[in-house]
């Protein structure tokens, strides 16, 4: 985003809806500092408040990357141009019964680096990316950020995304449950090297029992799983058990 200056007057009812303070008060107007933006969009789009001269107004080449990346991965309303899915990953995995992405024996994993208020760069999400190739990872087809990769055998990523900063982006890919503590590991490893925060999320088939199958392996590793997992009941089961 950016403030026409002829348009501003100054009132600053727009800088409390940045959350990454890229909005500033600058004398009787407000500027935006467009390398802090992340054209999430949240600004222009408050339903608390309207921009009184409509002085807010898009970037120019917003759709042209490297801008596009900024707002492709932190704007929620925007639909990727490749995966013509909104968000900043795929379709959720709590629909896994539907969708079979996940099949028995296996675990999927999301990584979402970044959180709104802090942010990621790409050189933070390459340096987990790059960690994790010795393991051989196949990332998952249809996630936007496997079509900024550059070389997706080695983890890197595209000049073009190594240039932005985005609110989060999700690393996705499922692996076999045998090889899950070698991936933790890494994971756990690499998280000291990164700049931001981020959220490991693991996806599993229960036991028949209702047991978690992983649970073990969680432990040997030292991490605890939160009690408050999505669960889900089962109700697309046929189409999964299709995709077995």
């Amino acid at each position: 985003m950016r403030i026409d200056q002829e348009k501003c007057k100054g009132c600053g009812l727009c800088i409390p809806f940045c959350p990454v303070g890229a909005i500033q008060q600058n004398g009787t107007t407000v500027v935006i500092d467009e390398e802090a933006c992340l054209e999430c969009g949240t600004c222009g789009r408050s339903f608390v408040v309207k921009c009184p001269t409509g002085a807010l107004i898009e970037s120019e080449n917003l759709y042209a990357r490297p801008r596009s990346i900024r707002k492709f991965f932190s704007d929620p309303m925007a639909y990727h141009v490749e995966t013509k899915v909104p968000g900043r990953g795929t379709e959720e995995v709590k629909t896994n019964d539907v969708t079979g992405r996940v099949k028995k024996n296996e675990v999927g994993i999301a990584i979402e680096v970044g959180r709104p208020c802090l942010g990621t760069n790409f050189k933070d999400v390459e340096k987990v990316t790059m960690a994790l190739a010795e393991m051989g990872i196949q990332y998952e087809k249809n996630n936007p950020l496997t079509y900024l990769m550059e070389d997706v055998q080695t983890g890197t990523f595209c000049d073009d995304a190594l240039r932005s900063k985005v609110v989060s982006a999700i690393i996705e890919f499922t692996l076999p449950e045998a090889r899950l503590q070698r991936a933790l590991e890494i994971i756990n490893e690499v998280s000291k090297e990164i700049d931001t925060v981020f959220s490991l999320d693991l996806i599993v088939r229960l036991d028949p029992d209702g047991n978690i199958p992983v649970e073990e392996t969680l432990r040997r590793v030292g991490m605890d799983y939160l009690p408050n997992a999505k669960i889900n009941l089962g109700l697309g089961r046929p189409l999964a058990e299709v995709q077995e």
